[in-house]
C-alpha cells in the first residue's frame, strides 16, 4: 500500500483527485480559456514559447495544459494518484504522446525527487503546498527549482486567525469521520459559506444568482456542493499572512512582482516571485 494510500485510509489526507476527476467531466474550452487568461495575467505574458514550465502538485492539469499551450515545456507532478490520471488523461486529451509534456507522481517534499529535475523558468503551484502537512518545508524545497531569472508562482491559504483554527478543526473531523457521518460536518459548513451569500442575494432580488452563476465564473471550480465538498476536505491544511510568505522568500534572493490577496478573508492569497 502507498503512503498516500495509507494516509487516506487513516483520515490524514483528503482524496483531492477524485474531485479533480469530476471536475474533467466540466472542463470546456471556456474555462480552459479563463485559465490560460489567469495565468498570462499574473505571470505578465502573452506566451510561455521557449520557456520551461514545473506544476508541482498539478491537480486536473488545467494549467500544466495551458502552460503546454501557450508554448512552454512542462513537467507536471502529484503526489495523488488520482490527479496524476487527471493530468495525463488531459496531456492524451489535447497534446497525445508529446514529447515536450512530462507528468509524473512525486512529492514535492521528497527531496531526491525533486533534485533529479534541474530548474525552470517558471515554478507554478497554486494551492497544493498548503497541502502537504509541512508547508514551509515545501515552500522551501521549491525555490531551488526556479532557474535564475525565473518566476515562482505560488497561491497559500490566508491565515485568518482563530476563523482558521476553526477550520482546521473542522477538516480534520471531517476526514476522520466514517463517509455515513461526514454529512454532520458539510452540512453546516455549506450553510456558513452559501448562507450570507444566498440571503444577500436575495436582499438584491437577484435570487441564488451567485450560485446560478458560480460554475461560469470560475476556471477551477466545479459547482458549488463540490467545491464545498474540497474545501471541507482539504486537508492537511496550513495557512499563511501574507508578509510570511514574502518575508521566506526575499530572504531567499526572491522579488516580488505580482501580489493578489484575497482581502484577509477566506481563500489563496497569490504571488509571484522574480529569481534574482
Amino acid at each position: 500500500m502507498k503512503q498516500h494510500e495509507i494516509e487516506v485510509k487513516s483520515g490524514e489526507r483528503f482524496t483531492f483527485g477524485a474531485n479533480w476527476a469530476r471536475f474533467l467531466e466540466l472542463l470546456d474550452d471556456g474555462r480552459i480559456q479563463m485559465a490560460e487568461d489567469s495565468l498570462k495575467n499574473m505571470l505578465c505574458v502573452e506566451n510561455l514559447k521557449g520557456k520551461t514550465f514545473l506544476d508541482a502538485g498539478s491537480g486536473s492539469g488545467v494549467f500544466s495544459l495551458v502552460a503546454r499551450r501557450l508554448g512552454a515545456k512542462v513537467h507536471s507532478f502529484d503526489y495523488d494518484p488520482q490527479s496524476v490520471a487527471c493530468t495525463d488523461e488531459l496531456r492524451r486529451r489535447y497534446f497525445p504522446e508529446d514529447i515536450h509534456w512530462a507528468v509524473e507522481e512525486g512529492s514535492v517534499l521528497d527531496r531526491d525527487y525533486l533534485g533529479k529535475l534541474g530548474t525552470f523558468d517558471i515554478v507554478y503551484s497554486w494551492g497544493v503546498l498548503h497541502h502537504t502537512g509541512q508547508m514551509w518545508d515545501a515552500l522551501g524545497n521549491v525555490a531551488p527549482l526556479v532557474a535564475p531569472s525565473g518566476k515562482l508562482f505560488v497561491a497559500i491559504y490566508n491565515d485568518q486567525g482563530s476563523m482558521s483554527k476553526v477550520w482546521l478543526w473542522t477538516k480534520k473531523a471531517y476526514n476522520y469521520l466514517p463517509n455515513k457521518l461526514k454529512c454532520i460536518v458539510l452540512v453546516p459548513s455549506f450553510l456558513r459559506l452559501w448562507g450570507p451569500p444566498c440571503i444577500k442575494d436575495l436582499m438584491c432580488l437577484k435570487l441564488f444568482y451567485r450560485w446560478r452563476n458560480y460554475t461560469r465564473n470560475s476556471a477551477r471550480g466545479m459547482d458549488p456542493w463540490r467545491d464545498v465538498v474540497d474545501w471541507v476536505g482539504g486537508y492537511p491544511f496550513e495557512v499563511a499572512k501574507p508578509e510570511e510568505i514574502f518575508d521566506f522568500f526575499n530572504g531567499r534572493g526572491f522579488s516580488l512582482t505580482r501580489l493578489k490577496t484575497c482581502a484577509g478573508g477566506l481563500g489563496c492569497n497569490e504571488f509571484v516571485f522574480y529569481r534574482n
